[in-house]
């Protein structure tokens, strides 16, 4: 089980309880929480979070969300990111 294999049940278990709602909102410490570690210096960085799983940047944490059928899009100045569901 990979680092972020986590973040996506997390994200499959949510999507499952709020089967109408498109869009969940976390904070960076809420990822650590879920992940069991503490996220890279790099995911302040907006690219961080990028969509592309064929993106060198992004494979590995990024496939944990799109595999959950979400995209990740960070809050501009603030440690937060939402997941917004791509299967609505």
């Amino acid at each position: 089980m990979g680092k972020y294999a986590p973040l996506g049940a997390f994200l499959r278990r949510w999507k499952r309880k709020n089967a109408t709602a498109d869009t969940v909102e976390l904070t960076f410490a809420d990822v650590e929480r879920i992940i069991g570690a503490i996220l890279p210096r790099g995911a302040i960085s907006r690219d961080w979070w990028g969509n592309a799983p064929g993106d060198e940047r992004g494979i590995v944490q990024c496939r944990a969300w799109l595999n959950a059928g979400f995209e990740a899009h960070p809050v501009e100045g603030a440690e937060r990111v939402r997941f917004l569901r791509t299967d609505i």
